[in-house]
This record gives C-alpha cells, structure tokens and sequence, in this order.
C-alpha cells in the first residue's frame, strides 16, 4: 500500500515525485512510467519572472542552460529583451529526479511498465498485477476531450552541431521572418554552445496533425539560410500543445470522476503559449503542502488549482480566439509582432499569466493588426467544436 501512485514520469508529475521526496521523506511514493526512463526527450524553458526567486531556487539543479536576455525577430520588428531565460533539459531531469528517487527508502521508480486501467486509489498493470495507494496522480499527458476548444502549437526541433560558430549571444524564442506556411510559423532557437544550438520549427495551427518531414526541411533550409553547416543532429523532439480558445471548465473536470490528474492532464498551462512548466511547480509545491493526500481531497485540490487558473486565463483565450479566427492564416504574426512592441513589463507579465487590468487595456488599444469586425466577431465565436461556451 503506498501513500500516492504517480503514473506517468513527465514534467508534472517528476516536480511532484521530487518536491514530495524533498519535503515529506516519510510518504512512500511509486512512480510508473511507460519509457525506459522519466523526463521524454523534452526540453522545458520559463523566464525567470514566470517564478518567484524561492521556486527558481529548488528547480536550479534541473536547469541546464540560461541566459539574460533573449530575441524576437518579425518581418517588420526586431527587438532584444532583457530578462532571465531558462531552460531543463530531459536529460538533467532524469538524472536528478532519479537519483533522488533511488537515494530514498520510501520512494521508488519503475521504468517500462505498461499500464492497463487506473482509477483514483489503484492501478492495474498490464501483466494483471493490480497496485493500491491513497491516491493516484494520472500524469500522461493531455487527454481526448469535447469539453474545450483547442488550437495547436506543433513543433519539430533539432539539437545540432555546426560545423562554425553560431554567433548567437542569446535565445531568439520567436523568428517569424520565415515563410508562414498556412500559420502563424516561427523558429526557436537556443545556443546550448558555440556550435550547438537547439532549432525548432513551429507552427500555430488548426489541428494537431502534422508533418515532420516537412519541418525537417524546414529547419535544413533556415539554417543554410543562415550560412550554418550542419554536421551532426545530435536529437531530436517533437510535440504538439494544446492551446485553449474556449471550453467548459466545469464539464472537463465532471469528466474525470475523481480522478487527481497533473499537467495537461489537468488543463494546467499557460493557454496561449502551451508553457507548462511554471504551472508544474506551483502544482507540485501545492500537493506537498496537502496534510490529506487522500484521493478525494487530492482531487478537490487539484481541480481548485484548475479552475483558479482557468478564471485568470479568460483574457488569454480571448486572444487566442483572435489569433485563430480573424484575419488569413498567413497573417497571424501581425498579432505577435504588434504585441512585441509593447513595454517589456508588460509582456514578462504576459508570460508569467499575471496581467493587470491596464496591460489589458494597452493589449486591446491601438489599431488592431487583423481587420476590426473579423477581431470582434473572433472575440464573441465559438470554435466549430460546438462546445458550450463557459467564457
């Protein structure tokens, strides 16, 4: 019998597993994981204003990479702005996470196990065996789901090795300059080294298909456009997040019966940006705060969490719905481009989910970069998903 089940060793429930180890060493906690290891092949990036100066200090011995500043590169608009910017990668992840793990006696990891069923206090292996706790946490990722209107951010990035020096000083988190391709198109870029640099082509689309030969050409072709010679492609990730344009926080949630889930499984990121780390932490230092780890009360707060973010989101999936519904394909880097020149306070607090009621304002004044009456009726529709609007 163990206190809490963590099915699943991505983002969420890794923070959840280790914050728990470090502050109630006492509990006994299992974690199944499908994979031969926690973590994935991920990399996972915040700015240092997403968390406050204690979380950052906790997570520091994850965090591979950092830097001071980053870019934004558009058709019309460059700009570098100043502000700490991070980044795990699912290597370092897995090596604390796991030494932490095995280093304690009521903690444990077991890697390439298949799960069959689970419900809120047990789980059914797939070989029959079945494990009981006074809670499990369902952490594998987003689930299939009417309750919310979704449009996707698909991603297929490259960590290479060039042949030369990059010269980058600094992330550059968005180049839109490149050809759209029937979406809002950006590369991310982050110099790991003199030569190594992560390059991810990213597209903001309708639906979450998408194709990785093309993104692979994509990537070969920005960096000869660049003069860089590839020599090596030392990995590979891709990934697809969600991103909320409407939805009924109250039914998504029934759906559950009771089930405490983490992550994207539990609607826990930011809504425009599909960034889920921050929200991992605070989520991860709110189930170790619980003196109840029972399911039903686990569960409860849990949802609590969701839906305390859900309400300060609404604005974010107003803008989404923008984003997505007004205006060509082709032109929705107009809607990035006017907000990158906005006063950099204002979009750290964008990032960081935490807008004021002025900055809201700001956001929305001016002339709007995709025509007016397509900008109002966005604001008001609802996705084709003929979900109920809850906004």
């Amino acid at each position: 019998m163990y206190d809490l089940i963590l099915v699943g060793g991505g983002l969420a429930n890794g923070l959840i597993a280790w914050r728990l180890r470090t502050e109630r060493p006492g509990l006994k906690i299992l974690m199944l994981e499908s994979g031969d290891r926690i973590g994935g092949n991920h990399t996972w990036s915040f700015h240092d204003s997403d968390l406050e100066a204690a979380q950052r200090a906790w997570l520091a011995p994850l965090i591979g990479a950092r830097w001071p500043r980053y870019d934004v590169v558009f058709p019309g608009h460059a700009r570098t702005l100043e502000g700490g910017y991070a980044s795990i990668a699912s290597d370092d992840f897995a090596r604390v996470i796991t030494a932490a793990l095995d280093g304690s006696p009521n903690a444990s990891l077991r890697s390439c196990v298949q799960v069959a069923s689970l419900g809120p206090t047990w789980v059914r292996l797939a070989g029959g065996d079945t494990l009981h706790a006074g809670a499990v946490i369902d952490g594998r990722g987003m689930r299939p789901t009417t309750r919310l209107a979704l449009g996707y951010q698909t991603f297929l990035g490259q960590e290479v090795k060039l042949a030369a020096p990059h010269g980058l000083t600094a992330p550059v988190i968005m180049d839109a300059s490149v050809e759209q391709q029937g979406g809002y198109r950006f590369v991310y870029l982050l110099p790991f080294g003199p030569d190594r640099v992560l390059i991810e082509d990213t597209h903001y689309v309708d639906a979450q298909g998408w194709e990785p030969e093309r993104l692979r050409a994509n990537i070969s072709a920005y960096a000869a456009a660049r003069g860089w010679r590839i020599d090596d492609v030392i990995r590979e990730e891709h990934g697809s997040l969600p991103i909320v344009l409407a939805g009924d926080i109250d039914g998504f949630w029934l759906d559950l019966e009771g089930q405490p889930c983490s992550g994207l499984r539990a609607g826990l990121f930011h809504p425009t940006t599909g960034y889920s780390l921050p929200h991992a932490v605070r989520l991860a230092e709110r189930v170790a705060s619980l003196a109840d780890l029972r399911a039903p009360g686990l569960f409860a707060a849990i949802r609590d969490e969701a839906h305390r973010e859900w309400r300060a989101q609404r604005f974010f999936r107003l803008l989404n719905r923008m984003l997505f519904l007004a205006g060509g394909a082709d032109h929705r880097w107009r809607v990035m481009q006017r907000f990158y020149r906005l006063p950099a306070p204002l979009i750290a607090r964008f990032y960081a989910g935490r807008l004021r009621l002025a900055d809201k304002a700001r956001v929305l004044s001016g002339k709007p970069p995709v025509p007016v009456r397509q900008a109002m009726a966005a604001a008001c529709k609802i996705h084709p998903n003929q979900i109920r609007n809850s906004e």
